[in-house]
């Protein structure tokens, strides 16, 4: 598959920025991720994800960690921090950025080590890709946990995109899917993505998954557009 965000962020990175990255999903015709936003210092994050790294504690795993900034940030304060990402470009832009500990692997594939804190910013819940999925995904983070290890992890309810009728209802197309689960397809220059799925998910079906998956799941914080930070911890 084509590494379209790894593209993306080298070029940033060697300073021939030009164009954002194109996004098509199922839910609208067309969006774009603009690429110094990936780069972003602590002071310029949405509160959710502040609030998620001043949580963070002991040996932590920034999952799909990107351009490495929420990795970059633990890393300055003194935390042992390891960034995994599947995309070869991401890996080589935090290893230029300085980030002393890198993986370039599926996050399913990796089982190497067990951490204190997984990290899952910018919807990184999304990479279990449908709900159905939803449950393996969660073992596995399980299995990634020390005893008293937590996820931090920030998703979107998304029915805010659907039609609302008189009396508050939504118009959701009943065709066995869950509502937040979304194809993709990415653009950036002359490089294009397959499809992939990714999921957004409403606290509650968080929640459910978590509660038959031997998790705790806590609502740490609420966004100001449907979305949230939640912390998950291992029942005793």
């Amino acid at each position: 598959m084509a590494d379209v965000f790894g593209k993306a962020l080298l070029d940033y990175q060697k300073g021939q920025y030009t164009e954002d990255i194109k996004t098509f999903s199922s839910l609208d015709e067309e969006d774009v991720i603009p690429v110094p936003y990936l780069f972003r210092r602590f002071n310029e994050m949405p509160k959710i994800e502040q609030k998620a790294l001043q949580l963070a504690r002991g040996k932590v795993l920034d999952i799909g960690a990107g351009a490495g900034s929420h990795s970059l940030y633990l890393q300055e304060k003194g935390f042992d921090v390891t960034a995994l990402d599947n995309s070869e470009g991401s890996i080589e832009v935090c290893k230029e950025r300085g980030i002393k500990t890198t993986v370039l692997n599926n996050i399913l594939d990796y089982g190497d080590t067990r951490f204190d804190t997984l990290l899952l910013l910018m919807n990184g819940i999304g990479l279990a890709g449908k709900l159905k999925y939803l449950s393996q995904f969660l073992k596995h983070l399980a299995s990634l946990l020390m005893p008293n290890g937590q996820v931090l992890l920030d998703s979107s309810d998304i029915i805010y995109m659907f039609e609302q009728d008189e009396d508050g209802g939504y118009w959701i197309l009943d065709d066995g899917n869950y509502y937040g689960e979304v194809t993709f397809k990415m653009k950036y220059k002359e490089l294009e993505s397959e499809v992939f799925d990714w999921v957004y998910l409403d606290f509650s079906t968080l929640q459910n998954a978590c509660e038959s998956n031997g998790f705790n799941c806590e609502l740490v914080l609420s966004g100001e557009h449907y979305d949230y930070l939640a912390k998950l911890t291992l029942k005793k």
